[in-house]
């Protein structure tokens, strides 16, 4: 009897670690699209979007390796990291375009009020 006692709190205790958590593929997607986002609007060009953006595709890297091997809980952990870090890249490297944006309209302007 205790052998069956022991058995079942053995699958108990794999239950619980995670093994019927399904894959984060939705995650991964959106981690993947913000990354391919951040790229597309200049990221590598702005020091530090161009880090975030590294840490995210390291992270989903890592998640993908994470989900072959079935740790799909972690795996989930490391894609929100992944999409806040790719996020924030899209975040900086529209800064920097706005930021240019405005550098050049105030220099335009500039120009304007000394033609007259």
């Amino acid at each position: 009897m205790s052998k069956f006692v022991l058995g079942t709190l053995a699958l108990v205790a794999i239950a619980g670690c995670g093994g019927s958590f399904p894959p984060p593929s939705d995650k991964l997607s959106a981690s993947e699209a913000a990354s391919r986002s951040a790229r597309e609007l200049g990221a590598e060009k702005e020091p530090k979007a161009a880090l975030y953006l590294k840490y995210a595709n390291e992270q989903i890297e890592q998640a993908k390796a994470l989900i072959a091997s079935g740790d799909n809980r972690r795996a989930d952990e490391i894609l929100q990291r992944a999409s806040a870090d790719a996020e924030l890249a899209v975040q900086l490297a529209k800064e920097t375009s706005t930021r240019a944006e405005a550098n050049e309209a105030i220099e335009k302007l500039k120009a304007l009020k000394g033609g007259k």
